[in-house]
């Protein structure tokens, strides 16, 4: 018997969800685990303590939740971890999501990773309807990738990324600009990436958890990143969205496409559409604040989903308006306690 055979399809939507500033929440990035087989400096401290096992919701648990909300108006889902793809049969879990898919109640559901496994599943996730995969890539350079990753291996994660577009999935590289490791390849790696057919992304460093280093060592401002580029291409405006924070522009002498993802120097918050769920079940309405609702007990609580819907409407009546991120040079306390891989990248 398949793990997801006794989960049956909603009979009716329920309203949709709209918070107190009229956005409509369309858009839920679930973490399904908290582990990740890197350890990006930046990320997360070499020594984690990870999540027991118990605390997570199960892959039926997780199932049950996204399809709560798909219920309720949701149309993209993303998949995140710390690195989904090495959470034990992920693929049952990516599967049976995939009905919502040829339901048509899901526009598109994808995953954010890292790409170190992406070589032995890529041929399922296409077959699940998956057509675009964003991969953490942070420079081209071997000994760079292992230093910024500690453990990582650069010739894997290429290996992945041709394994998914031979399937058909489209790759988008998201690429943490980083001041003194990869500030004077960010041209190169867009050349690349726009040279392979993938759309390329930059984002800002932000604080989230406590790790080793100093993020004010780190962090270097998109706008001069952007101010760089337009040195070397032509850099033009477009209105293209994907569902997330990005602003994009056309590279006129590439044809490719290049997001900014800026949570520090420009508050991309007034048209947000997206909730995050942990891998425990906690719904952050904001990734930049700690207000949060505890949806696993809900689901533990009752067989029906009514008292899950009643804390999802509660939880959406409280999404602030925008997050707080500040890398604060005086205490070097991140803004956020918690880290990027527990509530989900």
């Amino acid at each position: 018997m398949n793990l997801f055979d006794s989960i049956q399809l909603p009979a009716a939507t329920g309203p949709e969800l709209v918070d107190p500033f009229g956005r409509s929440i369309t858009y839920l990035r679930v973490s399904v685990t908290d582990r990740c087989d890197f350890r990006c400096v930046y990320c997360m401290s070499e020594e984690m303590q990870f999540l027991p096992k118990r605390d997570l919701l199960t892959l039926e648990e997780l199932d049950r939740l996204a399809s709560a909300f798909i219920d309720r108006g949701v149309r993209r889902l993303r998949l995140t971890g710390g690195e989904p793809l090495v959470r034990k049969n992920i693929m049952h879990l990516v599967r049976s999501l995939s009905r919502h898919l040829k339901t048509g109640a899901l526009e598109e559901l994808t995953l954010t990773t890292n790409g170190s496994q992406l070589a032995r599943h890529a041929a399922e996730l296409a077959d699940c309807g998956v057509r675009r995969l964003n991969v953490s890539l942070d420079t081209l350079d071997g000994d760079k990738f292992r230093e910024i990753t500690r453990w990582g291996d650069l010739a894997r994660v290429l290996e992945g990324i041709r394994a998914a577009q031979a399937a058909g999935i489209k790759i988008k590289i998201n690429a943490v600009a980083l001041k003194s490791f990869n500030e004077a390849e960010l041209s190169d790696m867009l050349r690349w990436a726009h040279g392979e057919g993938m759309d390329m992304t930059f984002i800002e460093t932000m604080p989230l958890g406590e790790i080793e280093e100093d993020r004010t060592d780190r962090y270097l401002p998109l706008s001069t990143v952007r101010a760089r580029l337009a040195d070397e291409f032509t850099l033009r405006d477009i209105p293209y969205k994907t569902g997330g924070p990005a602003r994009y522009v056309e590279v006129a002498e590439t044809g490719g496409r290049l997001g900014f993802i800026t949570p520090m120097t420009h508050n991309f918050c007034e048209s947000c559409n997206r909730v995050r769920v942990t891998c425990t079940g906690t719904l952050y309405m904001c990734l930049g604040q700690e207000d949060a609702a505890d949806l696993r007990s809900v689901m533990r609580a009752s067989e029906s989903d009514g008292l899950l819907h009643a804390a999802i409407d509660e939880a959406i009546r409280r999404k602030p308006k925008g997050h707080d991120f500040i890398i604060d040079r005086a205490t070097r306390r991140p803004a956020v306690a918690r880290h990027m891989s527990v509530t989900g990248g």
